[in-house]
């Protein structure tokens, strides 16, 4: 099976589920200034930034001047030991990380890199990532020993396998206190708690959205930003927490995708929560918005089933007649010398009519009886040919006698 996200086919790229997901270019950055050649003197920035396991990523500063590409695998120093980790990028854009990180270049917290991972570096980070199942199982059977309101959701061994991450998300604070003793006699390693959000959760885990395509949290989106219900309400969605709730059980992040421009859209809409509109046949009211397309859709208030479709620029000129004492006719356009209707309506019957279950139905039964017509008529001529050829015969018979 092919790589899903480069869509190499056969044995794949061979650098597929390598940080954990079913692609491999989880949380890529592209590098524009690759192809840009450098001038002699340049001196690359020293600052690369690693990925490690699931959405984590840090920045390491190059002191040994090791040329590396995106995708090789290094050995990074750490708090207790080393870790391995995979550059994602490498130049002049990690600069733009940092400043979109808020770390400045100086800052004591970014470490150094040792150098490029050998064979037997990865083999046995290899290792210790075949354990981080079976460890999982067992530190979520003593957390509910415990009985903590917590729930881990994933693990990430050091690639020295020194010490060992557990990502949990609780609703409250957490006394683990217990817990990582149990947890230090039971692994025989360093225990490191770190809380996550119910974002960053689905991030690390993964999974496919109602979209049909994979978590944009778990391949390319990483700044996690406050998704409130007025977004849906700005984009005319239903209130309806099981569609607009993502894998995470919060908003999904994609109503914010287009939020923009429905506000820029609304601008062009009157201010007024409730429009009415005001006729000489009665008063209509606004039932549904198109806001992208600009047409509303109004009902007389003695005939709510028949909603008639007025675009905006006709909206705002019967406000302003109506401002100005003056009342159309209608709210429907209709030709010089026609007649004067009641009311000449787009029915919500109509809107459904072509929705019925038995619509094709009827229409094959129409065909049907159309074709049996059309194979009639022949038949009905040969008839007529049979008939008159035999009077044709009688005649000659006669003559002869």
């Amino acid at each position: 099976m092919g790589c899903g996200t480069c869509s190499t086919t056969k044995k794949g790229c061979g650098n597929s589920n390598i940080y954990g997901t079913v692609g491999c270019n989880k949380l890529n950055t592209y590098d524009w200034l690759s192809d840009i050649e450098m001038p002699d003197n340049f001196t690359p920035f020293d600052i690369v930034e690693i990925r490690f396991k699931g959405s984590r990523k840090e920045f390491y500063r190059n002191t040994n001047k090791i040329e590396l590409c995106s995708g090789d695998a290094v050995v990074t120093e750490s708090e207790m030991g080393h870790d391995i980790g995979h550059v994602s990028l490498t130049g002049e854009l990690v600069k733009l990380q940092l400043k979109k990180a808020r770390i400045t270049e100086d800052s004591p917290q970014i470490k150094k890199i040792y150098r490029i991972a050998s064979e037997g570096d990865i083999v046995k980070y290899n290792e210790y990532k075949e354990k981080e199942a079976a460890t999982l199982e067992k530190a979520r059977t003593i957390a509910l020993e415990q009985k903590l309101e917590m729930k881990l959701s994933d693990i990430e061994f050091q690639g020295d396998g020194k010490k060992v991450i557990f990502f949990y998300t609780a609703e409250d604070r957490v006394d683990f206190r217990e817990l990582i003793k149990r947890y230090a006699t039971e692994f025989k390693t360093r225990i490191e708690m770190r809380q996550i959000s119910y974002r960053e959760e689905a991030s690390r885990l993964g999974g496919i959205g109602s979209c049909g395509r994979e978590l944009c949290c778990s391949t390319w989106f990483t700044d996690f930003k406050v998704v409130n219900i007025s977004a849906a309400k700005h984009q005319n969605l239903s209130i309806n927490m099981l569609k607009l709730s993502g894998q995470c059980g919060r908003l999904k992040c994609c109503l914010n995708y287009e939020l923009d421009t429905y506000l820029e859209a609304i601008n062009d809409f009157p201010s007024i929560e409730k429009i009415i509109l005001k006729t000489k046949i009665g008063t209509a009211s606004l039932q549904k918005v198109d806001i992208l397309k600009k047409m509303t859709w109004f009902s007389y208030s003695d005939n709510q089933g028949e909603w008639i479709p007025v675009k905006l620029n006709k909206v705002k000129e019967v406000l302003e007649k109506n401002k100005n004492g003056i009342f159309p006719e209608t709210l429907v356009e209709r030709p010089m010398g026609a007649e004067v209707q009641s009311k000449t309506a787009y029915k919500v019957d109509d809107m459904l009519e072509d929705s019925k279950i038995d619509r094709l139905e009827n229409k094959n039964r129409q065909k049907q009886k159309n074709r049996n017509t059309n194979n009639s008529q022949p038949n009905n001529n040969n008839q007529r040919n049979k008939r008159h050829n035999n009077k044709n015969r009688n005649r000659r018979d006669k003559n002869r006698n």
